[in-house]
C-alpha cells in the first residue's frame, strides 16, 4: 500500500480546494454571461426586432432588452426567462422585453409589454428558483405587477383581459388606482377604456383562452433537440439559393444554408432544422408549398 506524506496531503487538499473554487467561478461566469431569456420552442413563423432588423426566432436563441417578439397566423411562442420562468405568446402576437436582470440577491426582474395578442406568464415550471421575482407586465395601458404567480392576459384594439390562474397579482389600469387580485381564477377586463369589475372565470372559457397560446403538436412547432428537417432549393452556387434563403427568413422562418457534395459537386441548400417531429416539418412544408412566393420549390422532410 502507497503511503502519502502529511504534505502531499495537504497539497492535494489545496489542489482541490482550487479546483472547487475555480469550478464555482466558471459557473458564476456562465451564469453571468448567459442571455436573460432564450426561446425554448416556435411555432413558425416568429420574428425578434432588434436595433432597426428583423431575425426569425429559433429554439435557443438568447434575447435582449428593448426585444420586440412578433408571431405570425397560427404561430405561438415560448421563452424561458433566467429565473425559469415561461412566458407564452400566441399567434399575430407582439411582445417586447425590457429590463431583464437576476440580481446578486436572487431577484429576477424583467419588465413585459404585450402590445397585441394573448400570452401567459407562468412560475409552475420554476420551482427550484429561490428568489424574488419583481416582473411588470403591461397589456397595452393596463400593468399587472407579478411576485411569482400564474396569470394570463390578451391584448386586442379596445380591450384588455388579464386572468389571475394561481398567486397574486395587483393590476393598474390608466389613471386608476391599482386592483389587487388574490383569488384563483379571477378576471379583470378592460373594455373601450373602462374597467369592468373583477369575476371568475368559467373553467370551459379558461381552457380556451390557455389553448390560445399552447403550442399545436404536429403545426410546425421547432424545439432544442429537434430531429426532423425541411431541405430545399438545391444550387451550384450560393446565389443560386441566397433568395430563397433571404425571402424565407424575411417571413419569419429561420432558414439555413448548408453546404453539400452531390457526386463530388459542391451544392449548396436551404435548410430548416429543429422539428420536433415529422408532421412538424411536414405541416410547414405543406403551408410553404401553398404560398404563392415559396410554392415553385419541392420541400424535402427527413432527420
Amino acid at each position: 500500500m502507497k503511503r502519502f506524506s502529511i504534505g502531499a496531503a495537504l497539497a492535494a487538499v489545496a489542489l482541490g480546494a482550487t479546483g472547487a473554487a475555480l469550478a464555482q467561478s466558471e459557473s458564476n461566469s456562465k451564469a453571468a454571461n448567459a442571455p436573460p431569456a432564450v426561446v425554448e420552442a416556435v411555432q413558425m413563423p416568429a420574428w425578434v426586432e432588434r436595433g432597426g432588423a428583423s431575425t426569425p426566432l429559433a429554439p435557443g436563441m438568447g434575447l435582449r432588452d428593448r426585444d420586440q417578439l412578433k408571431t405570425g397566423a397560427n404561430s405561438r411562442l415560448l421563452l424561458r426567462m433566467a429565473d425559469g420562468s415561461l412566458v407564452k405568446l400566441g399567434e399575430k402576437g407582439s411582445l417586447g422585453l425590457d429590463g431583464m436582470r437576476l440580481r446578486g440577491d436572487s431577484v429576477f426582474e424583467a419588465a413585459i409589454k404585450v402590445a397585441e395578442g394573448a400570452f401567459r406568464f407562468t412560475t409552475q415550471a420554476a420551482a427550484k428558483f429561490r428568489g424574488r421575482r419583481e416582473v411588470n407586465i403591461t397589456v397595452a395601458t393596463v400593468t399587472a405587477g407579478v411576485r411569482g404567480t400564474d396569470l394570463w392576459g390578451k391584448s386586442t384594439p379596445g380591450r384588455q383581459i388579464v386572468c389571475l390562474i394561481e398567486g397574486k397579482i395587483e393590476v393598474t389600469p390608466p389613471g386608476e388606482s391599482p386592483i389587487g387580485m388574490d383569488q384563483a381564477l379571477s378576471f379583470y377586463i378592460r373594455d373601450k377604456g373602462q374597467s369592468q369589475p373583477v369575476a371568475t372565470v368559467p373553467i370551459d372559457q379558461l381552457k380556451e383562452w390557455a389553448a390560445e397560446t399552447e403550442p399545436q403538436p404536429g403545426q410546425g412547432v421547432s424545439k432544442r433537440g429537434g430531429k426532423w428537417k425541411i431541405t430545399t432549393a438545391s444550387g451550384v452556387t450560393y446565389d443560386q439559393v441566397s433568395t430563397l434563403y433571404g425571402d424565407l427568413r424575411g417571413a419569419g422562418y429561420p432558414a439555413e444554408i448548408i453546404p453539400a457534395k452531390v457526386r463530388d459537386k459542391r451544392v449548396y441548400n436551404v435548410r430548416l432544422s429543429n422539428f420536433e417531429t415529422r408532421k412538424d416539418a411536414e405541416s410547414v412544408a405543406s403551408k410553404l408549398k401553398e404560398d404563392a412566393k415559396f410554392g415553385q420549390h419541392e420541400y424535402r422532410v427527413g432527420n
